[in-house]
């Protein structure tokens, strides 16, 4: 966690058990504890989403009581917050795991009632032993997950302040290569395509929005999306058709009409004349890596308040 970019301290220790101040020993045996790392973090950097997506980057969410070869209910997987409005953006974030899985994910999801930090030498363990037991593969930290944080966006009132796109030109096009995964550059920068089928986007139906993944503008509504069978997430229709350019695209020996982000000009994909006729008959086929899916819960903190009633209709 100290390699993720907007953390500032990450600490061993125990949390939630029923012994104050236990010791390693009583924790082994039996105290409640989980044995926990404490993030603190500038949330003018990253937030509480991403942090996840790098957690469950290292961890097995279906693992009851264990991970690796460590038994016990120590070893519990669990985020535990402190703010009761983060159990939303948790909430959404195990959502999100959870299509992932055939089995179910356990995770837990509960407020902090107690914290204690662990003996000394739990501390930076794998700075002391760089050949420690239970190594992770820390480069893991050292690329974004899709829909790393940015910059956050002030609170409004109305829809049309959501769309206006001032909101939205605040981004570094030249530092795309560094806040962008290699998947989510070659698509919007370099008009890539994803493999079909590839995108977890592509079975994910919860209600929600999905924003440009470069400039964080709204684009499509979870209510306007559907299952065309096509390998990618589809469509029928923008959440305004300002928010999108067309252009004609000739590459491949097809000609094809490619479709664009209005503010931050990513390529998205495609659209087609082959949707559902009683829905306007076309099928916007976009790449999911141009995409961030921001759950309904979370509209509200991150921005998109004035949005939700368009989701929820």
């Amino acid at each position: 966690m100290e390699r993720v970019d907007g953390v500032i301290d990450a600490v061993s220790g125990y949390a939630n058990g029923d012994t104050a101040n236990p010791s390693y020993e009583q924790v082994i045996r039996g105290s409640g504890h989980a044995e926990t790392v404490k993030v603190t973090y500038d949330a003018d950097k990253t937030d509480l989403d991403t942090i996840l997506k790098y957690y469950f980057r290292v961890v097995d969410p279906t693992s009851l009581n264990k991970q690796g070869n460590d038994r016990g209910v120590q070893y519990r997987s669990g985020v535990y917050y402190t703010d009761k409005e983060d159990k939303a953006v948790i909430d959404a974030a195990l959502k999100r795991v959870q299509s992932k899985y055939e089995q179910k994910v356990v995770v837990e999801n509960e407020p902090l009632d107690n914290f204690y930090l662990a003996e000394m030498y739990h501390q930076d363990y794998l700075a002391k032993n760089p050949n420690g037991y239970c190594h992770i593969d820390l480069s893991l930290a050292d690329d974004k997950p899709e829909g790393a944080a940015r910059t956050k966006l002030a609170p409004v009132e109305t829809i049309a302040e959501t769309l206006d796109p001032k909101r939205y030109a605040k981004f570094d096009k030249d530092a795309l290569k560094n806040t962008l995964t290699k998947a989510q550059y070659n698509i919007t920068q370099e008009a890539g395509t994803e493999r079909a089928f590839s995108h977890e986007y592509d079975d994910l139906f919860a209600p929600g929005i999905y924003v440009d993944v470069v400039s964080g503008e709204p684009l499509f509504l979870s209510t306007d999306k559907y299952q065309s069978g096509c390998g990618w997430p589809s469509f029928t229709k923008p959440i305004d058709m300002q928010v999108i350019t067309q252009h004609q695209d000739t590459a491949f020996n097809m000609v094809r009409t490619e479709v664009r982000s209005r503010v931050a000009d990513s390529h998205l994909g495609h659209v087609f004349s082959d949707g559902p006729k009683d829905r306007g008959g076309l099928r916007y086929c976009i790449n999911g890596g141009a995409l961030q899916f921001i759950p309904v819960d979370v509209m509200p903190q991150s921005g998109y308040a004035p949005l939700v009633k368009l989701v929820k209709s």
